[in-house]
């Protein structure tokens, strides 16, 4: 019996997949447990329509990220944090602090986990700071590091 998948099932298929598998396996677990439906020509054509959908909706958050990061290349956000004797800092900028200025100076809501530090940043001057949009686009934003005062 050919079997549409509709979550991944271990060492048989994952989620969308047209799959063959015996009668009182489709029967007794794949339908019962409700993790596929089966493969008549409306649920194809369901599935046919569904992956379309989704491949638009993919691209659609593709072309947005790359939009996205090209504004951001143009933005800078300034910080300042205080410094001691000998041009020794006391405390980083992080993450967090790097998407709440974002959010204060220019109006842009950035995920803090989405922001990819190497390392805190914990020097004066200009940095660049690399943000993961989209699984195939990254950002650069570039972070101001000043001596409070």
């Amino acid at each position: 019996m050919k079997v549409i998948l509709t979550e991944d099932v271990k060492s048989l298929g994952k989620k969308g997949e047209v799959v063959e598998v015996s009668d009182g396996y489709a029967r007794n677990f794949i339908l019962s447990k409700k993790k596929g439906v089966e493969a008549t020509a409306a649920n194809m054509n369901n599935l046919k329509l569904k992956k379309a959908n989704d491949e638009r909706i993919a691209k659609e958050q593709f072309e947005e990220a790359k939009a996205f990061a090209a504004e951001l290349a143009t933005k800078e956000v300034k910080l300042s944090i205080r410094f001691g004797e000998g041009g020794k800092s006391f405390g980083s900028v992080t993450s967090k602090e790097i998407a709440a200025a974002a959010e204060e100076q220019l109006g842009l809501s950035l995920d803090k986990k989405k922001i990819v530090l190497k390392e805190p940043l914990k020097t004066a001057g200009e940095h660049r700071v690399a943000i993961k949009l989209h699984p195939e686009v990254t950002a650069e934003l570039k972070v101001t590091i000043t001596e409070e005062q």
